[in-house]
């Protein structure tokens, strides 16, 4: 997308560039010449040429893959890209950090294909890519050859223990050491090495030949020549001799293993130790006929499958000095797919079955369809499917290529029906031979008290395996006067219950109850059953009149005044006693419980600040005013602040805070959080909650409410309100965008002006038009206009100033000059080529 842009915009430059040499303008060549120049760094975006400059940690996955992607495309390995970026001057710890993050990302498309067995990651294990034109399944699958995770799993190593007893057959060699130790009347322990010659220098004794010997050999005639030069041995002196260091050995691993070469092994080490440290066989390598060639002759051939199938390693032998492993190329190889154990590549040998190479993968799975193995063959150039019975798995020869796949059984049962709702025990059961709607019924324990006896429902599948649906009269069946039903595969029988055809019935309360809400309806419940699953009744509330709204199933449509729900009004005892003159309800009724007359919970106010008594008043009359509350309160002390008083009345409660429990602290905290919402006004007003930073407070004049009681500023009092007076207030804040916000002594002449400069004047980021004051009582008042003056409110003690900050105004991107430049290109190449043809 972005290729194209530039693309186009290059196109419209050149076209550009074209007319401006034809005119010789000056002012439109240098748009032009400033458009190419703003092209190049476009095509900069990306990952930087040159990664040794680079700080690894900034880069992100997708700009490491494409460097991965882009070394693969050269031909490069992933040590090759770190050698590479080493070679340009890329520091160790950068080295580090990219080899840990090109792992990462190996990792994660390992684990995620690590669940699918045709796409194994390439280090855990080798794996056969068949030829798509002849793959049977046209996918071009990889599917792993058997036995190569033996090899590649890097939790399995396979080295020679170096630690058992020697070896009885071991045959010593050229730097083995031998430790002799005569113990009893003779003290002695050596410990000689066999020199190149394969001769041993026995203290005092002289040269022995042990080189082709084994332990064994060689002890016997260590004691004989002992023997000979007047050592006694068995009268109370013994000889016993071991292994001491091992020596290494020389083997050559050639043929199809993925790392040919000589190989430095210790004496101990094994076929198993070699093929490992090899890598084991490759691609085309044999894992059933590995040859270990001594002295120019096949000594012995190992089958890995042998190992693997069985744990038999009686061909994995202990290996000589330059003795070679060669791994020829496989003769056939088929693959298993499907529900098998272990779907892969087998190798067959002369003489094995299909029943062979189904034992190599683990057997069939539970979920596998036995009778019949579907096989793809070569057939000269093409392929040709067969059908292999269970009957000739022990018959069939594998071919060359063969691919084998065992197919799952099939999801449906050819005995089997389904009953369905109003049962004991619904579900599914064995279709017998005649079984009938009744009897399946009495399988499924019986009917429920709740079943509908009136219709039973069959769901039945057709021999085109559409679907019908039979009702039969289920009562009739039960009591046989009809004909039973006869059954068939897949049925499902539904019996419903009587509240599956209906509405579930409710009830409704409302009102003064502990828990007004739904209930569930009961025949023959009442008023009274009602109101005592709900609770009872709340203090306050009225027995008398409780009203009862019932639906109305006969209302005239035609007119206009019609019921549309039939209204009862009752009373009950107030202590819920059963009486005769109960009140029967039915299904949907929604009863109504009212309060008592005059009933009053109490509503409080309280009282802050400089009065006599603060704290909390109860309100002693509907019509309590704020002169009679402060009245009550003692009256105003002598450091009163009068025009600062405020009243705070919430119109909803906050956060879930009693109104009768919010104290100073709070008032405090939404206090702030008002000036905040007033600073961020002309940053981001559409994040704003106005339901938390809402102004709660009233602003009133408290002196003339003292001075005339009852006036209309003379408020009544409600549940909550918070009448605060504070002391006298001596001070003015200067808040926001001034050079240096301030608290500046109250001085009655000076202006709004006079306390900004105070405070070092506006800032180059203040909107001097829209500064406001918050007063003390909790009122705002903003700046106004009046032609091209501000006029500024008035200021009193106590008084907060606050400037906001300018709004912010956003850059043009590179996209967006790029777009706006060549626009007034094109536009210019329109107006020039208007130009020329009025010429």
């Amino acid at each position: 997308m972005f290729s194209k842009q530039i693309e186009t915009l290059n196109v419209c430059v050149v076209y550009c560039l074209v007319i401006a040499m034809k005119h010789f303008n000056p002012i439109f060549c240098l748009i032009v010449i400033f458009s190419l120049l703003l092209v190049p760094g476009l095509h900069a975006q990306g990952i930087p040429q040159n990664i040794s400059t680079v700080n690894v940690e900034d880069l992100s996955d997708s700009q490491i893959r494409q460097l991965i992607q882009q070394a693969q495309s050269s031909g490069l390995s992933d040590a090759q890209l770190i050698q590479q970026a080493q070679g340009r001057g890329m520091s160790a710890d950068q080295i580090q950090i990219l080899q840990k993050r090109i792992s990462q990302i190996r990792n994660s498309e390992s684990n995620s294909t690590s669940g699918n067995d045709t796409t194994q990651v390439r280090s855990r294990t080798l794996n056969y890519q068949p030829d798509t034109a002849n793959n049977p399944g046209g996918t071009g699958a990889r599917s792993k050859i058997f036995g190569a995770d033996l090899f590649r799993n890097r939790n399995l190593i396979f080295e020679p223990n170096l630690k058992l007893a020697t070896p009885l057959n071991y045959v010593l060699g050229p730097e083995d050491q031998l430790n002799i130790n005569i113990y009893g009347n003779s003290l002695v322990n050596w410990k000689l090495t066999v020199s190149p010659e394969g001769n041993i220098n026995i203290p005092g004794v002289g040269l022995l030949n042990v080189s082709g010997k084994t332990i064994e050999q060689a002890t016997a005639a260590i004691k004989s020549k002992l023997v000979s030069n007047n050592y006694s041995i068995g009268k109370g002196t013994g000889v016993q001799i071991t292994l001491g260091n091992i020596r290494s050995i020389k083997v050559i691993m050639v043929g199809e293993v993925v790392k040919p070469g000589t190989y430095t092994l210790p004496s101990l080490a094994t076929v198993f130790n070699a093929l490992y440290s090899a890598g084991g066989p490759n691609d085309n390598g044999t894992f059933r006929q590995i040859e270990i060639i001594r002295n120019n002759e096949v000594i012995r051939r190992l089958d890995i499958y042998d190992f693997l199938v069985k744990g038999d390693q009686k061909n994995n032998i202990r290996l000589q000095d330059q003795d070679i492993i060669r791994v020829p190329t496989y003769r056939i190889r088929v693959e298993m797919a499907g529900e098998v154990k272990t779907p892969a590549l087998f190798e067959v040998l002369p003489g094995e079955t299909l029943q062979d190479v189904i034992r190599f993968a683990g057997g069939f799975t539970d979920q596998a369809y036995t009778a019949l193995v579907k096989v793809s063959q070569i057939s000269n150039q093409q392929r040709r499917l067969s059908d292999i019975s269970e009957s000739d798995f022990k018959n069939y020869i594998p071919l060359r290529g063969d691919k084998y796949t065992v197919e799952r059984i099939l999801e449906r049962y050819e005995n089997r029906v389904t009953i369905n709702g109003a049962v004991f025990r619904p579900g599914e059961y064995e279709l017998q031979n005649g079984l009938t709607l009744s009897q399946l019924i009495q399988k499924a324990a019986g009917l429920k008290e709740d079943a509908f006896t009136g219709s039973v429902s069959i769901l039945r599948l057709k021999p085109d395996n559409t679907t019908e649906e039979l009702s039969f009269n289920l009562r009739e069946i039960l009591n046989k006067t009809t004909g039973d039903v006869p059954l068939k595969r897949e049925d499902v029988v539904l019996i419903s219950s009587i509240f599956d055809l209906r509405d579930q019935y409710r009830v409704v309360i409302k009102g003064e109850v502990r828990h007004p809400g739904e209930f569930a309806y009961a025949d023959s419940m009442t008023v009274n059953d009602l109101i005592v699953s709900a609770g009872g009744f709340t203090e306050g509330a009225s027995a008398k009149r409780i009203e009862v709204s019932r639906r109305v199933f006969d209302s005239d449509p035609t007119v206009k005044n019609s019921k549309v729900a039939q209204v009862y009004s009752i009373n009950v005892d107030a202590k819920l006693k059963t009486g005769e003159d109960r009140f029967t309800l039915k299904p949907f009724d929604i009863v109504s419980i009212y309060s008592l007359p005059g009933f009053e919970v109490q509503k409080t106010v309280k009282v802050e600040g400089e009065v006599v008594y603060p704290g909390y008043y109860t309100i002693q009359k509907k019509d309590e005013k704020i002169s009679d509350i402060v009245l009550r309160a003692g009256g105003l002390t002598a450091s009163a602040d009068v025009q600062g008083s405020s009243l705070r009345r919430d119109n909803v409660s906050i956060l879930g805070v009693d109104k009768t429990k919010i104290d100073t602290n709070i008032l405090n905290r939404e206090r702030n959080a008002r000036i905040k919402h007033l600073q961020r006004t002309y940053k981001d007003s559409t994040s704003v909650d106005t339901n938390v930073f809402r102004n709660n407070y009233v602003g009133i004049n408290l002196r003339e409410i003292l001075d005339k009681p009852g006036t209309n500023g003379d408020l009544i009092l409600e549940d909550g309100d918070i009448l605060r007076i504070p002391k006298q207030q001596q001070i003015v804040r200067v808040n926001g965008e001034v050079l240096y916000p301030s608290a500046i002594v109250y001085d009655a002449g000076k202006s709004f002006r006079s306390y900004v400069l105070n405070a070092g004047g506006f800032s180059p980021d203040g909107l001097r038009s829209a500064a406001y004051i918050v007063y003390p009582n909790g009122t705002v008042k903003g700046t106004g206009k009046f032609l091209f003056f501000n006029i500024h409110p008035a200021v009193k003690p106590g008084s907060e100033i606050y400037v906001p900050r300018k709004p912010v105004k956003r850059a043009l991107s590179p996209g967006e000059v790029v777009g706006l430049t060549t626009g007034i290109a094109s536009l210019a190449a329109i107006v020039f080529g208007i130009i020329s043809l009025r010429k």
